[in-house]
């Protein structure tokens, strides 16, 4: 196969896009793309041109001469997406994945102006859909001081490749109008009402912030964390920084075995050597060289079979840490085994089936069929799944990685259940000039790349209606808006203060890490404030370029 799809895969498709013989499945426009754990290259199709190499956001396509050995796994996960044709090479095909075309702006009367509530990867999608039109004007508002959401504060910090994907939304940021006003709050400095009166159209692409919680007794107990604070404690998210996370203990108990639990497990059991080469917040490198966590028990309700991680992590986290399972478990695994499964399940399952009980140092135990009910003075009291028998599990740390649920927004709609914005396809549901994209539109499903396709959605119903003549044109001059932000937040961070955050935190890192990221907002806004200023100049030829 001359090339491997890999572990940090972001399915944001691109490399669908720049393949010349439409070798890489599922495509967009094809099912399952939404929930695929990752995309395929076609080893009897692939022509080794090293199109999508190129066109990878994350760096994870790899020629197969090149792989370490940790990724030779993925050499058999990409084969065994497509039918067994016994070696024989397909010839090139001229049929290509169908581009979705980009939303076409047809209105006359002065630009298409869309405010754009959020800077992770669905809002960041968006904008670059906007922008491929002439004459767009895309203000983007998020509350910290800093850009790109979880790509910054919710991926893994060993996960440098899928952090990658910033140097696309770098260029994104740069292109001809585009600005930032960071550090200011929807709801606080400006309502809804507020960007409505200086846009055509507002979107919101804020996610899902909330976690979803057990209902159980003792969460109120100290030591009981999501796992949504530990992983913003760890990135250095400034709303997380001081979380009193103790590592005392020899044990620390997972409830749910998602991907974010993975993360946390691995982050936990690492080699703080390693982790000082990575951008982890030095408060939780202080505290992980202390640390005395030797076992991290990953908690499921259901069986393996039903396990929720991706395979891919599966076979990042077993190549790099000790994974265990005790007796019971490995029967649990051989009694899946001999049950009918799709082949992503059995891939899982194969791997699990090769687990010991035993392992030097650190390690991770996966544990099933366990229903937490209760946490006690020194653990975790949970019920075996589908009995009565209770087990107690001593730790000394509980995290808690069930699901995520959207946060209300101000005067939208909300779906309390399902945690969304009531919407069609993007287009808030009686509120005109309203939309949504990523979490808060469709819930917490798929990865960062799956924004990409849901942002255009969102994107081609929003044109659609500027064409049509259905949303209201903005009653604010030019400059209105600015003069506003200024007097509500004094504080607002534009691109030039990103930049010097930025520049800032990669010279912190010394050309030995990433960057050394500020974990206070105070520290951010004097970085920020000490940017050079534009000069008259310079404002005059920005004007001209908006």
């Amino acid at each position: 196969m001359p090339h491997v799809i890999t572990q940090s895969c972001c399915s944001d498709g691109s490399c669908v896009y720049a393949c010349p013989v439409n070798c890489i499945h599922p495509t967009p426009d094809e099912a399952g793309f939404a929930t695929a754990e990752m995309l395929y290259v076609d080893p009897d199709a692939c022509v080794d041109c090293g199109a999508c190499v190129s066109a990878c956001p994350v760096g994870a396509i790899v020629p197969d001469s090149r792989l370490v050995t940790e990724q030779l796994p993925f050499v058999e996960l990409n084969a065994a997406f497509y039918p067994d044709r016994h070696g024989k090479k397909l010839p090139p095909t001229s049929k290509l994945a169908p581009v979705p075309p980009a939303p076409e702006i047809q209105r006359g009367g002065g630009p298409l102006t869309v405010a754009i509530v959020g800077s992770g990867p669905a809002a960041m999608y968006a904008a670059d859909e906007l922008l491929t039109q002439h004459g767009v004007h895309v203000n983007m508002f998020e509350k910290l001081p800093t850009p790109y959401g979880l790509v910054r504060a919710g991926v893994a910090p060993d996960h440098q490749h899928t952090k990658q994907i910033t140097r696309l939304f770098d260029r994104i940021a740069e292109q001809r109008g585009f600005r930032f006003f960071l550090n200011v709050t929807i709801g606080t400095h400006l309502s809804h009402d507020d960007l409505l009166a200086h846009h055509h159209a507002v979107l919101y692409a804020v996610g899902a912030p909330n976690d979803r919680r057990l209902d159980i007794d003792g969460m109120d107990r100290p030591g009981v964390h999501t796992a949504t604070e530990l992983v913003a404690w760890y990135n250095g998210h400034p709303d997380f920084t001081d979380v009193p996370v103790d590592l005392s203990g020899d044990r620390m108990v997972i409830v749910g075995n998602g991907n974010v639990a993975l993360d946390v497990a691995r982050i936990l059991t690492a080699d703080p050597d390693e982790l000082a080469r990575t951008d982890i917040a030095d408060h939780a490198l202080a505290a992980l060289r202390d640390s005395r966590v030797r076992e991290v028990v990953i908690a499921a309700r259901r069986g393996p079979a039903e396990s929720a991680f991706t395979l891919p992590e599966l076979i990042g986290l077993t190549a790099h840490r000790t994974v265990v399972l005790d007796d019971g478990d490995q029967a649990l695994v051989t009694e899946a085994l001999a049950g009918e499964h799709d082949a992503l399940t059995r891939n899982k399952l194969d791997i699990l089936s090769t687990l010991g009980a035993s392992g030097v140092g650190k390690r991770i135990r996966l544990a099933y069929r366990l229903t937490p009910s209760r946490v006690t003075d020194d653990g975790v009291e949970f019920v075996r799944t589908g009995t009565e028998e209770t087990v107690h599990i001593e730790a000394g740390l509980l995290a808690t990685s069930i699901g995520y649920h959207g946060k209300a927004i101000a005067d939208l709609p909300f779906d309390e259940a399902a945690g969304v914005v009531p919407n069609d396809d993007g287009r808030v549901l009686g509120a005109p000039g309203s939309y949504v994209a990523g979490w808060i539109k469709r819930g917490p499903t798929g990865f960062i790349g799956t924004n990409k396709t849901c942002a255009q959605h969102t994107v081609h119903q929003l044109v659609a209606d500027f064409n049509a003549g259905l949303l209201s044109d903005p009653v604010g001059r030019h400059g209105a808006l600015e003069r506003l932000v200024a007097q509500r937040q004094p504080e607002h961070v534009d691109l030039v203060g990103w930049h010097a955050i930025n520049a800032a935190e990669i010279a912190r890192g010394g050309g030995v890490r990433p960057r050394d990221k500020f974990t206070r907002v105070n520290s951010m806004l004097a970085v920020a404030a000490q940017a050079p200023r534009p000069t008259l100049r310079d404002r005059v030829r920005e004007a001209l370029r908006v």
